[in-house]
């Protein structure tokens, strides 16, 4: 572990374990306290950020990063927060250095957050999103749906429920210490709790009524954990080794792979949750872009060669 990640686990112990002790979730306290303490970074050079907040007529809320250039992929990255606060702004540090590192094109979503909007509105607007994406003519093979901590959980979901309505598949799902289990019956929920830096093992089950209203935790499409997950394109996933979340990579990750699914899990030695939000400063934030990177350049060219072998064969 590096100091500068030793330095962040002090901070994030000091400034958010003691809320998610507390008993009753403060949405308005944690939006307020994202708002004011979201560091912004420059866009940069050569990268041209394009905000759409659906005033104009845009189909899509959020924001686009595109390098000048043009890209061969996309990203449609889902933020995380507990699906009640955060925002695409929140979390540009890692959409900004996910995109220059795979050089894509990367469409930051800002779907609706609870409790004014509950279970399923947020994946409704990530299924929205994606449909938006190919009608405007994206290939699906050139697509990655990511997210972190909720986002993660939103981005695998959001598979899932596309491949039940039969759309087309993008190339990959990219996951970071996704929350894919509002249920909270991981056993790192227990054993984690008091060496994860932000989150008390509690506090999970919590959060998640604020999403869920009467919905129940182990819906397939809140929860997708509990969901089938045979069919889905490859998938990477990170999470800290001392992370309360750490189980909802572990078992979506031996679930997937009983399904046939290609999946990779990398466990980061006392990280913290979603450590990549903390590049450029941390070591380990910028070691964990360049792996995610890889991956969306990796499945997007290897998915993109498969459509045109597949073209060929048809025509011939």
């Amino acid at each position: 572990m590096s100091w500068q990640s030793a330095l962040a686990c002090w901070f994030l112990r000091r400034q958010f374990r003691p809320h998610t002790l507390k008993p009753h979730v403060d949405v308005a306290r944690a939006r307020a306290t994202t708002a004011k303490r979201a560091w912004t970074p420059d866009v940069p050079r050569g990268w041209h950020l394009r905000e759409l907040d659906g005033a104009h007529g845009e189909a899509l809320r959020g924001e686009w990063l595109e390098p000048a250039a043009g890209a061969q992929s996309t990203v449609l990255y889902c933020h995380g927060g507990g699906y009640y606060f955060c925002s695409p702004r929140s979390h540009r540090s890692i959409v900004f250095g996910l995109a220059t590192r795979a050089d894509a094109s990367i469409f930051s979503l800002d779907y609706r957050l609870a409790p004014e909007h509950r279970f399923p509105a947020a994946l409704d607007d990530a299924i929205a999103a994606y449909r938006q994406l190919l009608s405007s003519g994206t290939a699906p093979e050139s697509i990655v749906i990511a997210g972190d901590s909720a986002g993660g959980g939103l981005a695998l979901a959001t598979l899932v429920a596309l491949r039940d309505a039969g759309d087309p598949l993008p190339a990959g799902g990219l996951l970071f210490s996704p929350w894919t289990d509002l249920a909270a019956t991981g056993a790192s929920i227990v054993d984690n709790d008091g060496a994860d830096p932000m989150f008390s093992g509690p506090a999970i089950a919590r959060a998640a009524k604020v999403y869920l209203g009467e919905t129940s935790a182990t819906h397939p499409y809140a929860s997708p954990l509990y969901a089938d997950l045979r069919g889905l394109p490859p998938l990477f996933m990170m999470a800290g080794s001392t992370e309360v979340l750490l189980d909802d990579s572990r078992r979506v990750a031996a679930n997937a792979r009983a399904a046939g699914v290609d999946c990779e899990l990398e466990v980061w030695e006392k990280m913290p949750h979603v450590w990549p939000i903390f590049a450029p400063f941390i070591p380990e934030a910028n070691r964990a872009l360049d792996g995610a990177a890889t991956f969306v350049r990796r499945v997007t060219s290897r998915a993109a060669n498969a459509a045109q072998a597949s073209s060929v064969t048809s025509i011939a």
